[in-house]
C-alpha cells in the first residue's frame, strides 16, 4: 500500500500506540496511559493513539505509520493465543486489543517499521511470532515474583526492583553500552518460550528473559519487559531507548516507502 509523502520535511514521525479496551460505568471505553504518549513525544515523534482495528485497517494504519510503539497495560495476553486455557479468571484479559495487535506485529516487522514493545507488548511481541507466556511468572519453581506490590505508593512501585543483565552482541549492548543496569518490575505474566525468531538481549537474575529483538526483521525492533517510559527523561537509560526508537522512525520517514511496501512477508 502507498502514500503520498508529508508534506514537509519537518514533520515528526507518525507512531501508532494501541488504546487498551476498559468499561467506565455502563459504557466501554478505549484508553491509553499518558506515560507511555509522552514517551513517544519524547522519542520526538507523533502518537497517534489507535482504538482497534480490522484486518483491512491494519494496512491502512501502517501505510500512515513510521513507526509503532506497544505499550504495557494491566491486562494480559489471552492464553488462547499459545494453546493454554487461562488459569486465574481474576485477571484481566483484552482480547480486542489481542485480536489487532497479534496480527499487526509481524506484518509491521516484515515491512521494517521501527517497533519499541514494552511489558504487555513486549509479551505480544513473544506471542504473535509462536512463543509462549508463564501465566504466573511467580508460581513457576526458580523463579522470584516480579509484580509491584500494589500497596505502596506509585513511586517505590516503579522504583528499581532488580539488575538485568544484558547479553554480549546484540542491539541492547550497543545501544547502552553498558553490562548491567537497574529496571523496575510490574508483571505478572512473562516469557516462557522464547519465539524462534527472537534472541534474547537480558535477562534478569533469576533467568527471566527482560528483552529481545528480531535481529532478522529489516528494521528497528525492541522488546523490554521492564517500564522505560516511567519518568522517562530523568533516567539515562529510557532516555536512550527512546532516543534510538525515534531516530529509527525518522529514517524509515525518509526511506522511499514504496520500496519498503513491497517487501514481501515474512513466514
Amino acid at each position: 500500500m502507498n502514500r503520498t509523502p508529508h508534506p514537509l520535511p519537518h514533520q515528526r514521525p507518525v507512531v501508532l500506540v494501541p488504546a487498551c479496551n476498559r468499561m467506565i460505568g455502563h459504557h466501554p471505553f478505549h484508553v491509553a496511559g499518558q506515560k507511555y504518549v509522552d514517551a513517544v513525544r519524547l522519542a520526538g515523534c507523533l502518537p497517534l493513539v489507535v482504538p482497534q482495528a480490522g484486518p483491512h485497517e491494519v494496512e491502512e494504519l501502517l501505510a500512515l505509520a513510521d513507526g509503532v510503539f506497544l505499550t504495557g497495560s494491566p491486562s494480559n495476553v489471552h492464553p488462547r493465543h499459545f494453546d493454554e486455557v487461562v488459569h486465574d479468571t481474576a485477571l484481566p484479559l483484552d482480547p480486542v486489543r489481542d485480536d489487532w495487535t497479534l496480527p499487526l506485529i509481524p506484518r509491521a516487522l516484515a515491512l521494517g517499521v521501527p517497533l519499541l514493545a514494552i511489558c504487555r507488548g513486549f509479551q505480544e511481541v513473544n506471542v504473535a511470532l509462536g512463543g509462549s507466556l508463564h501465566q504466573t511468572v511467580h508460581a513457576q519453581t526458580g523463579l522470584r515474583d516480579h509484580r509491584a506490590d500494589a500497596s505502596l505508593p506509585v513511586e517505590v512501585q516503579y522504583g528499581p526492583a532488580h539488575g538485568v543483565r544484558v547479553l554480549t552482541g546484540g542491539l541492547l549492548e550497543a545501544l547502552l553500552g553498558a553490562s548491567e543496569f537497574q529496571v523496575n518490575s510490574l508483571h505478572g505474566q512473562g516469557v516462557a518460550r522464547l519465539a524462534s525468531r527472537l534472541r534474547a538481549e537480558a535477562v534478569a537474575p533469576d533467568g527471566v528473559i527482560e528483552a529481545f529483538t528480531a535481529p532478522a526483521a529489516p528494521g528497528f525492533n525492541l522488546g523490554v519487559q521492564w517500564h522505560p517510559e516511567w519518568q522517562a527523561r530523568e533516567n539515562p537509560v529510557s532516555m536512550k531507548l527512546l532516543r534510538a526508537f525515534g531516530d529509527a522512525c525518522r529514517a524509515f520517514r525518509e526511506m522511499n516507502r514504496e520500496t519498503v511496501r513491497e517487501r514481501p512477508r515474512v513466514p
